[in-house]
């Protein structure tokens, strides 16, 4: 006679055995350990960043200027970190953020508005502490100005003969 026993039902442990972030908040939990990548907290607040009306883009010169390099690349994708620098610890991180503004746009208000949403969606979504988000505005954007279009034609007569 063979031995067919059926299998026991798997036992389901709860899903969230402890909040989110006690888990961050002190690097383990019942069940073990988070580590969050620093990758991970820059394209959060990079995406958070992109969110807020006023922010043409995101890096000083030189990133831009890679990023508009990839971005002709056939089947590239958009560096969404590109211009944000973090440092992560057990339970805090700290955020800095190159960008260019809009013209016409208050940049303190642009600052203020920023940082309140990197701030909510980093902690909201990884649970570490915020402890600042410092930002640097390196140039304004003006429309008729097109970074994209380095190599059109000049079409206005020159100044001089």
């Amino acid at each position: 006679m063979t031995d067919t026993a059926t299998p026991k039902p798997a036992t389901k442990r709860p899903v969230a055995s402890v909040p989110a972030a006690e888990v961050v908040a002190d690097g383990t939990g019942s069940d073990g350990r988070t580590s969050i990548a620093d990758v991970v907290v820059s394209k959060i607040a990079g995406i958070a960043t992109r969110e807020i009306p006023g922010v043409h883009a995101l890096g000083g010169g030189a990133a831009r200027a890679v990023g508009m390099l990839r971005d002709r690349i056939p089947g590239s994708k958009t560096n969404l970190s590109q211009g944000v620098s973090v440092e992560v610890g057990e339970t805090q991180a700290a955020v800095d953020i190159e960008l260019v503004a809009e013209y016409g746009v208050s940049i303190a208000e642009l600052a203020a508005a920023i940082r309140a949403n990197v701030i909510s969606a980093v902690e909201r979504m990884t649970g570490l502490e915020v402890t600042e988000v410092n930002i640097s505005v390196t140039d304004v954007h003006l429309d008729g100005d097109d970074d994209d279009d380095e190599d059109a034609v000049e079409t206005t007569e020159p100044r001089v003969r």
